[in-house]
């Protein structure tokens, strides 16, 4: 979580210091400095085939006289020393086409033009109200698209990370023929039954624990670090008290909907769920792998074919926020395969219950049958040894009896 910031803060680029020779006169007092850039007036206008020979300048930006003109107003000359970038482009196209737009409606006289502009200015928010929704409020969208997005991921790692754990334990015992001899004394349905069991508690137990840490710092932390007055209207956007005039709608319903324990509590409840029927699902299809060769290396050709599911999911999953209620993303929620990572995606968009449920009912179902077949696989797979299966011997595997 906090590499991303990191090493967006560490590749965050350096301020650029423009002097700005401006002959018209009407656009130097208009440029603000900003943190990607800084302007700096000059005397005289510089040649563009002459160096940039002053140290604490990194370029000249050329202004002429008639900028504001339509005709002239197509392009200004920008000399640097080295290269630039986007943020500091953009940043430089925008306030230059600002200042010339003000400035053509100076032209206008208009009187109390600044006054009349105040006024014309709107700054409109959204405030959803959802029939279909128990809340006073509804989330942003924006917050809705990063909560589903961090769980998806969350449960992208677990099923990858605990999955390649279940297969990795099973080739280290196979190579070693530690199963031999705990196979004389359980039946292999049950050996593989509780390897996936014990491994899937640790994950759920890390799960609880976040959640337990989610709830402290949503009800002791939160309310001790916020303002005061955003804890007042907090408490009235979960209450369903009125909201002070000069609230932040959007902000308050964020904080009040991700502060509140039962939302918390929903969420993970689901989360876990569907940690739980995703771990089973595929930690069947990477035990049947890791019992069915003799090294890390042949595994990891047969695992391709269970882990492009999980990333076609994920790519589902990043794709919701534009349209959680489409058809391609309602099919893929109910597909076991694909249903648990976009499901959670899908969650915070407040879909309806049945939806969730049938989901999960699904994907518990299609449990069995992948449990079933990886035992089977798993009965003959641990057996063999100095032969490299293909994927049609594995499924022949399933109909020994």
């Amino acid at each position: 979580m906090c590499a991303p910031i990191l090493i967006q803060q560490a590749t965050s680029p350096e301020t650029i210091t423009i002097g700005v020779a401006d002959t018209s006169g009407k656009i130097f007092p208009r440029l603000n400095s900003g943190e990607s850039v800084r302007f700096v007036q000059l005397n005289g206008t510089p040649s563009a085939d002459s160096p940039i020979d002053n140290d604490s300048i990194d370029g000249y930006l050329v202004i002429t006289s008639d900028i504001i003109t339509k005709e002239s107003a197509e392009r200004v000359d920008l000399i640097l020393n080295a290269t630039s970038n986007i943020q500091f482009e953009k940043e430089l196209a925008e306030q230059i086409n600002d200042a010339i737009e003000t400035e053509r409606l100076l032209e206008y006289n208009i009187n109390d033009l600044s006054a009349i502009l105040d006024n014309v200015k709107s700054d409109v928010s959204v405030n959803i109200m959802r029939f279909d929704s128990d809340d006073h409020g509804s989330m942003p969208t924006e917050i809705s698209a990063v909560i589903g997005i961090v769980m998806s991921m969350l449960l992208y790692f677990f099923l990858l990370l605990y999955g390649i754990q279940v297969m990795q334990s099973i080739v280290e015992e196979k190579s070693s023929r530690v199963l031999e001899i705990i196979v004389s004394s359980v039946k292999p349905t049950q050996l593989l039954t509780g390897k996936i069991i014990g491994i899937g508690l640790v994950a759920v137990t890390q799960i609880l624990i976040w959640a337990v840490c989610l709830l402290i710092l949503s009800m002791v932390v939160m309310p001790t670090i916020l303002p005061a007055d955003m804890m007042t209207d907090v408490h009235a956007m979960q209450t369903g008290a009125q909201l002070a005039d000069t609230a932040d709608i959007e902000l308050v319903t964020a904080i009040a909907t991700i502060t509140k324990p039962t939302f918390i509590m929903q969420m993970f409840f689901w989360l876990i769920i569907f940690l739980i029927g995703g771990f089973l699902l595929y930690s069947s299809l990477f035990a049947a792998v890791g019992s069915a060769v003799d090294n890390i290396q042949d595994a990891s050709q047969l695992q391709t074919i269970i882990i492009v599911p999980i990333i076609i999911a994920m790519f589902a999953s990043m794709s919701v926020a534009n349209a959680p209620n489409s058809t391609l993303v309602s099919w893929m929620s109910m597909i076991p395969f694909t249903s648990p990572m976009v499901m959670m995606a899908r969650l915070p968009f407040g879909i309806p219950v049945w939806q969730t449920a049938l989901s999960a009912v699904i994907l518990y179902a299609s449990i069995s049958g992948a449990i079933w077949c990886a035992a089977k696989i798993y009965r003959v797979g641990i057996f063999m040894y100095g032969k490299k299966p293909d994927i049609r011997e594995i499924i022949r595997w399933i109909s020994y009896k």
